[in-house]
């Protein structure tokens, strides 16, 4: 199937997607969406990031909707705020030519009562982080009772985040609901238990590998430098790119302090996102980042997530992460919207095992550069 219109999305929509420049369907895309349309489906999907999800699950959902009737219809749930407030932006994005289809984003870290408040007005979607969609029901700010579709987005970090207990009681109240959608880059032992105990036994199950999934328009580098010059490597690589701007990994929070501390002594313009920063905090430095004030960013795998800026050259994983999907997602940062990038990996000998592991499983292949240009 090549085009939205064959695989069944109505005019209206595809009018919206051309505009975004979304007209090829992706392999996700593709396999679901004629599966979704259809009324009743429980699908388990497992895909990286980057392959074209909230379309996959959003069109379909879209259609789904009625929007004469003022009720919430659909349930989109995600790990973070950013990931939430970027899927609720697509979804207002693709409804450009549809009658008016109204999302809400719901997370924490905003106060409640804005939130009550733009629950009164008529919503057609929920895109919630667990956690403050169970604080919206307690207080009955919200009617989940007719809710008929139910989307879990990138289900393995909610779990890593802590919310199965949260989940489960989600999941525990919208029992009536005619469909539920679980899309994950990995199903890891908790992830098979929500399937088993909350979707039907003969729900669709699709699996888009790791090899269709890295963009073609990135190039894989590495340099083998010891720990003690890494610093070093790193400053000259970022002074090579002084008219780029990039993200640079690190596994740990401590990490990323440490770095942000080192570039701010060498009057490096970089500002750095963790887990354990407050959100007004996270916000600051995103904000900064986005408007250009800041010219590179230093992240951890979590904190990044829900991060979309197009115009960024390049990644470097400071530190090597330990999965193939942590390197998917970081190296997604770059070359979007159809430009180039660089994904650099600063690796000690005793880490290209890794690296070799990441071509078999991702279908990449890693160029060796013996400095920074």
């Amino acid at each position: 199937m090549n085009t939205f219109e064959e695989l069944g999305i109505s005019k209206a929509l595809i009018k919206g997607l051309k505009e975004l420049n979304i007209v090829q369907p992706t392999e996700i895309q593709s396999e679901v969406i004629p599966l979704l349309l259809n009324n009743k489906t429980d699908l388990v999907g497992q895909a990286q990031t980057g392959t074209g999800k909230t379309a996959a699950f959003g069109l379909p959902l879209l259609e789904r909707i009625e929007p004469k009737r003022k009720v919430v219809q659909g349930l989109i749930l995600c790990p973070t705020r950013e990931l939430g407030q970027q899927v609720a932006k697509q979804l207002f994005k693709f409804t450009k030519y549809t009658d008016k289809i109204f999302t809400e984003a719901v997370y924490g870290g905003e106060k409640i009562d804005r939130q009550i408040n733009a629950l009164s007005r008529p919503t057609h979607i929920i895109v919630a982080t667990p956690g403050r969609l169970i604080d919206l029901v307690k207080r009955k700010a919200v009617d989940l009772s007719q809710v008929k579709t139910v989307i879990l987005d990138e289900a393995d970090e909610m779990l890593s985040m802590g919310f199965k207990k949260e989940l489960d009681q989600i999941l525990g109240f919208l029992s009536n609901a005619e469909s539920k959608w679980l899309f994950s880059a990995t199903i890891p032992h908790g992830i098979r238990h929500i399937i088993n105990k909350h979707m039907s036994a003969d729900a669709h199950r699709v699996e888009i590998s790791g090899r269709n999934v890295v963009n073609k328009n990135i190039a894989h580098q590495y340099l083998i430098c010891e720990e003690v010059d890494k610093f070093h490597v790193l400053m000259q690589f970022l002074k090579s790119e002084s008219k780029s701007r990039g993200v640079v990994f690190c596994k740990t929070k401590a990490a990323t302090q440490k770095l942000e501390k080192q570039l701010a002594a060498k009057n490096v313009a970089a500002g750095a996102i963790h887990g354990d920063l407050l959100q007004k905090e996270r916000d600051k430095v995103m904000r900064a980042f986005k408007n250009k004030k800041l010219q590179f960013l230093i992240s951890t795998d979590i904190a990044a997530r829900g991060i979309h800026i197009d115009e960024l050259s390049f990644v470097v994983h400071y530190q090597l992460p330990d999965k193939e999907e942590y390197y998917t997602h970081r190296s997604g940062r770059t070359a979007r919207a159809g430009k180039e990038g660089i994904s650099l990996s600063l690796v000690s000998t005793s880490e290209i095992k890794q690296l070799r592991y990441f071509e078999k499983v991702l279908g990449i292949s890693f160029n060796q550069i013996r400095q920074v240009k």
